[in-house]
């Protein structure tokens, strides 16, 4: 059969009906956008995310027709969520619960398209010295 993979439907054993609230750490990770619900909660509260032009916490709830900015690196994605879950769902069902917006699209193959033309950063010409990670530890935050 040449089907499309479908929206799971109906909760999941022990998952309550209601299925149209969902926190938008636990769909993030549901839809594959972060390995981890605790980087997606990180990003949520980090202001990597944003819900309908608004900041928002990681216990806030989506419903079908919100539009997601989300910042990962140098790309970002406009999304406007199309269907709920609360579980992780294999690739090709977390692709069915968003649509990305062409123009979200377009800027993201440009910057991509981009980044492999810059090529490679230049390594460093030697290691620092002890004065130098002294310095770079304290700029960076970490040491005395």
């Amino acid at each position: 059969m040449d089907s499309e993979p479908q929206i799971p439907t109906g909760p999941a054993p022990g998952e309550t009906p209601a299925a149209d609230r969902v926190r938008i750490d636990k769909w993030l990770w549901a839809a594959r956008f972060f390995k981890t619900r605790a980087l997606a909660a990180q990003a949520v509260s980090g202001g990597k995310v944003q819900v309908n032009g608004a900041r928002s916490k990681s216990s806030r709830e989506l419903h079908p027709g919100d539009r997601l900015n989300i910042r990962r690196g140098p790309f970002e994605y406009v999304v406007v969520v199309r269907a709920l879950t609360k579980r992780r769902v294999p690739a090709a069902e977390a692709a069915l619960l968003y649509e990305e917006t062409p123009e979200s699209r377009a800027e993201r193959e440009r910057v991509a398209a981009a980044r492999r033309t810059e090529g490679p950063a230049p390594a460093p010409e030697h290691r620092p010295d002890k004065r130098q990670r002294r310095r770079l530890f304290r700029v960076i935050g970490r040491g005395r």
